[in-house]
């Protein structure tokens, strides 16, 4: 007992001693904590979309293509005239979008302002959309070579409504695949991020943006320490390709790359159990003119370390256009160094979904979203056998007929013999029939003709 009260008498004078000598360092790291946010806040808005979107997957019948949508939460200003990054369900199938800036300096209460969407894209989830004012605060993007794990991060948004919250916390990973058919990676962090929070910056202690709130994992609904970012480098460019064009150009190198697993190393004789091998090369494309082969281990691109295929594609994803990236790779007992130019995938069905209007694209007897073929969409897929049709840009997850289907990147050409030159002939020719009645359609798919028919439910 003696030695349990003079333990705790030592403990108590210790303490004593320290409260000098830390009370300045916690003040510092206080006010600076306080000093960023009052930085990076005002780059921070809320934005509130209505409109309408795709419904819930599990649900059943033809209504659950579209749904009516109110949907909050956050953004953050990247160019002073009045541009700002978002997640794209923030603002996905919206027919209004408002945004709530700060108050400031310049203003005395919140301000409440109509936003433009500019463009978006689903695969990454990000969104551009733009408000009509300029002189805005903004903020700059962070280097995503010196985010390290354990790295004091803060999270910035308007979780459950409640627009100008902080959150501080720890980078726990910088490369985190969620799910194993993921193309994407993320920043994981523990700052506790909630409902609302998507689409504001995580920033470092620079204030810089290093990633975009997403996602939370969460069994109770709330936050669990699990949220998760996209990385600054793919907003980067995802943000510069949307605001230039409307819209987000798929890179590639002409190469099919695949995970080694311990099987595959064994029957090929692979050096290594792990990482990335090129399983196909593309004749004629970028990889192939520079000399890259079958088989060939893919150890890094321009200096970074490739664990695996996905991190091959994710750091593709963030490439622009005709730039030009160095993969290192491993040939049998030779380590090569090979140069290429990054172009555009022109195979991706899954780009058209961004350009439609979940109002004013639908055929809701299909339960799909078309877009018309234009000399814009014409440019984007040369060859089409006809100057008109409609692409078929998404489609329901439960389609309101029975027969065979229809896929995405298909091109309408005829219902029923009726030229399919607009949506509304389309949908006037459909409006005609009764459930039951058959639907013969002309398509092109991977380019060649084809009849898909159906029975209308």
């Amino acid at each position: 007992m003696r030695l349990y009260l003079l333990s705790s008498l030592t403990v108590v004078l210790a303490s004593q001693s320290l409260v000098g000598q830390s009370a300045i360092p916690l003040t510092a790291f206080s006010q600076s904590l306080e000093a960023l946010a009052a930085r990076v806040d005002p780059a921070v808005v809320q934005i509130v979309s209505t409109g309408y979107g795709r419904g819930d997957e599990s649900q059943r019948g033809s209504a659950s293509l579209l749904t009516r949508q109110r949907s909050t939460g956050s953004g953050v200003i990247l160019a002073a005239d009045g541009y700002i990054v978002t997640n794209n369900h923030v603002i996905q199938g919206a027919r209004k979008i408002e945004v709530r800036l700060a108050a400031g300096p310049g203003n005395t209460k919140e301000v409440v302002v109509p936003a433009k969407l500019v463009g978006a894209d689903r695969q990454t989830d990000l969104a551009v959309i733009k408000i009509d004012r300029s002189g805005l605060p903004l903020l700059s993007f962070g280097d995503l070579k010196n985010v390290r794990v354990g790295q004091v991060v803060m999270a910035f948004g308007s979780p459950f409504g409640l627009a100008g919250s902080v959150s501080m916390g720890v980078i726990s990973s910088t490369s985190r695949q969620v799910r194993e058919d993921d193309s994407m990676t993320y920043l994981q962090t523990d700052a506790p991020i909630n409902p609302g929070n998507s689409g504001g910056p995580l920033v470092d202690t620079e204030g810089r943006v290093i990633g975009i709130n997403t996602f939370i994992l969460t069994q109770s609904g709330g936050s669990e320490g699990l949220g998760f970012a996209i990385p600054s480098d793919v907003v980067r460019s995802v943000f510069s390709q949307i605001r230039k064009d409307g819209h987000v150009h798929r890179g590639q190198l002409g190469i099919v790359a695949q995970p080694i697993t311990p099987e595959m190393a064994k029957a090929l004789k692979l050096p290594q159990d792990s990482g990335a091998i090129t399983a196909d090369v593309l004749p004629g494309g970028p990889a192939d003119r520079a000399g890259m082969k079958i088989d060939d281990i893919i150890v890094a691109v321009n200096g970074n370390e490739i664990k695996n295929a996905r991190d091959l594609q994710s750091f593709i994803y963030s490439q622009a256009l005709d730039s030009q990236v160095t993969l290192s790779v491993r040939r049998g007992g030779q380590n090569l160094s090979l140069t290429m130019k990054v172009i555009e995938r022109t195979d991706d069905p899954q780009r058209f979904a961004d350009m439609v209007d979940p109002e004013k694209n639908i055929i809701p007897q299909l339960g799909v979203l078309v877009i018309e073929v234009d000399e814009k969409v014409q440019a984007m897929l040369p060859g089409l056998r006809h100057s008109y049709g409609l692409v078929i840009a998404a489609e329901s997850s439960d389609a309101p007929y029975s027969g065979e289907s229809l896929r995405v990147g298909d091109v309408i050409y005829q219902v029923n013999q009726v030229p399919a030159v607009t949506i509304r002939a389309v949908t006037s020719t459909l409006a005609t029939l009764k459930s039951g009645d058959p639907v013969t359609i002309q398509v092109e798919r991977d380019g060649g003709l084809m009849y898909v028919t159906l029975e209308l439910e």
